[in-house]
């Protein structure tokens, strides 16, 4: 009976491992496509193009050093599960808000770019015309985007499918009141360059609005991150200290669920002072 149990424990072992195995390598190589598939999409948005396996091992070595300080800090495996956690989904974070400092910051330049075209228009120049000679002289994203529309048109694409392809990647308000502008403009005609220098002073507004709003939304921004810092530095500190004691915190269930309902209250709060500061213009 001891011969067969052993056996019987020996083969569901076995092929518990087996599918333990298979199941992780397709979820290896899901994420693996996903990850080059996702990645090649945002950094063609920011005009890198980037040989996506390379983006792919940069991810996996700085995982891996990630997990390997954290293993060696403090020896615990659900910090470590944490940490490759953290260390998988960083880069995810990091392209966001790229992305959204790419949107700011083309936002901040459009009201440039409408006053010079409103005052190539009432010199006489036709809008293309124009914008190929403004967007020559003005520096990226504003001008990789236009630069975009231009050679889209080239290509034999419409002007109002190229603004429209100009609004799906950049999609601001501001880029909304440009691209409407030129399209009705491009059918029924009128004072495009007023329009234009109203949009503009309208643009310039708003942008000292938000100025304003995030000077005085700053404090509770800053509040945000030392609020999620200290608690990771104080550890820090404390486990350089007396790391016997700590040992308690990383390397028994009591600890783990203590760092876990430490962790939650986190990112509870980190969650509502960021819908407080969030105000919309």
């Amino acid at each position: 009976m001891v011969i067969v149990f052993l056996l019987s424990v020996t083969v569901l072992a076995g092929v518990l491992s087996w599918f333990l195995q298979k199941s992780t390598g397709r979820a290896y190589g899901w994420y693996s496509k996903a990850f080059k598939k996702e990645a090649t999409a945002r950094m063609s948005e920011f005009f890198l193009f980037l040989d996506p396996a390379q983006l792919w091992f940069a991810n996996l070595l700085i995982c891996s050093v990630v997990v390997a300080f954290v293993y060696m800090a403090t020896g615990s495996i659900w910090l470590v599960v944490a940490a490759a956690a953290f260390a998988l989904l960083a880069p995810q974070y990091c392209i966001k808000r790229l992305k959204q400092r790419r949107l700011q910051h083309f936002d901040e330049q459009l009201p440039d770019l409408l006053q010079a075209l409103a005052g190539a228009l009432r010199a006489g120049s036709g809008v293309q015309s124009a914008l190929r000679h403004i967007v020559a002289q003005t520096p990226p994203p504003l001008a990789q985007e236009f630069g975009l529309l231009l050679r889209e048109q080239r290509m034999g694409v419409s002007f109002e499918q190229a603004l429209g392809a100009l609004y799906e990647r950049m999609p601001t308000e501001g880029t909304g009141l440009v691209v409407s502008s030129l399209k009705i403009a491009s059918q029924s005609g009128g004072s495009l360059a007023e329009t234009l220098e109203r949009i503009a002073a309208t643009l310039r507004a708003r942008l000292h609005l938000l100025g304003r709003v995030r000077a005085l939304t700053s404090q509770g921004r800053m509040q945000a991150w030392v609020m999620s810092c200290l608690p990771i530095v104080l550890g820090a500190v404390l486990n350089e200290l007396d790391p016997q004691s700590m040992q308690v915190l990383w390397q028994t269930p009591l600890g783990w669920t203590v760092l876990g309902i430490v962790a939650g209250l986190e990112l509870i709060g980190i969650f509502f002072i960021r819908r407080i500061v969030d105000i919309q213009v």
